[in-house]
């Protein structure tokens, strides 16, 4: 990757780092955020980078760096003032950002709704554009996507929220095609909201109603007796797959809580796996990078069946988390690529 010569007399490039935003996984976003910024300001990027920063409350409204410090600083989202809600403006200090640096989770950060912006501003910005973050977000649009690349799956059925009132006759159809255990997906939030475990019908039936209260279109994915991986992408054209993560968990399942509390889940890097297993799931990864027109960063999840030796592609998210317990950023680290060269690269990479 290219990189800024040091002692260079050129003028350090100005990183718009945005974060938090008008989503459930607000939270995660400001964690996230902190350790961006301490990756852009450390080392040789502290000549390479002057960061502004800007924070969109759970509201959607921007504010400006001396807030979005006070943020970061104390880990607390700001309270809402009941002022108008939404987007009303940039900020100051918004004009002189030469390349934009998103870390929002969820709605309204990954799903292309900002890329859009950025793309109408004619401004670089990191990860990928907005179709590859539409298609990645939305659970439904990208299973189809790996389908049409022909890349493995584990038995799915997607919904609407409108089939509900089948009542009786879907619940049946769902257990006759899926079985339990199953999981209930709302199509577009990330981090595991709104996602519930069924292993009868009456939790089914509120499974079903709680995903439908965040989303009009469902997911709903046969349970697998799986070992769960997870590999880091990065790149444009030329795309590098990380060494592969596996997750242990004490919980039932990888829900919000177990992700984001400290203490409730272990990770194994590099994972312990035959080595024509990791160089399959380094081409899978890669492979569904393209496949939803992804690019930047991304971090590909895999069920591994061990008996069977099948490898399944869970999902992909075009902006993973960069907590302390994140596993983007340790991967890199595990493949030789510290937090502060992989934020500088990131820029470098910028669309």
């Amino acid at each position: 990757m290219p990189t800024t010569p040091a002692g260079s007399s050129f003028p350090p490039r100005v990183v718009g780092l945005v974060f938090g935003g008008a989503s459930g996984e607000h939270d995660v976003s400001i964690r996230s955020a902190a350790t961006v910024l301490k990756g852009l300001s450390g080392g040789a990027n502290a000549d390479r980078y002057r960061v502004i920063a800007f924070y969109i409350d759970r509201q959607g409204r921007w504010w400006v760096d001396a807030i979005a410090r006070q943020v970061l600083t104390s880990g607390e989202a700001k309270a809402d003032d009941g002022s108008r809600h939404g987007f009303c403006g940039l900020p100051d200090g918004a004009l002189e950002v030469t390349v934009w640096y998103p870390v929002l989770h969820g709605p309204n950060g990954e799903d292309g709704t900002i890329q859009g912006l950025f793309s109408l501003m004619q401004v670089p910005f990191v990860g990928s554009g907005v179709l590859g973050s539409a298609v990645g977000m939305d659970k439904l649009a990208m299973k189809a996507a790996f389908a049409a690349a022909g890349l493995p799956q584990g038995p799915y059925r997607p919904l609407l929220a409108a089939e509900l009132e089948r009542g009786e006759a879907l619940l049946e159809q769902l257990e006759a095609e899926l079985g339990y255990p199953c999981f209930i997906k709302p199509a577009n939030l990330g981090s595991s909201v709104g996602i519930t475990k069924a292993t009868n019908r009456s939790e089914l039936e509120s499974g079903l109603a709680l995903a439908a209260s965040h989303d009009q279109r469902l997911l709903v994915e046969q349970g697998l007796q799986v070992r769960e991986l997870e590999c880091a992408v990065l790149g444009r054209e030329q795309l590098q797959a990380s060494v592969l993560g596996e997750v242990h968990f004490d919980a039932d399942w990888y829900d919000y809580e177990t992700k984001y509390s400290s203490g409730t889940s272990e990770t194994l890097i590099p994972a312990q796996l035959p080595d024509a297993v990791n160089q399959k799931a380094q081409h899978l990864a890669v492979l569904a990078v393209q496949a939803v027109g992804a690019s930047g960063l991304s971090r590909v999840d895999f069920f591994y069946e061990e008996d069977s030796g099948r490898l399944l592609i869970n999902e992909i998210n075009t902006l993973p988390g960069f907590t302390s317990q994140s596993m983007y950023p340790m991967l890199w680290a595990e493949s030789g690529i510290p937090l502060e060269e992989l934020v500088h690269q990131l820029v470098e990479l910028a669309r």
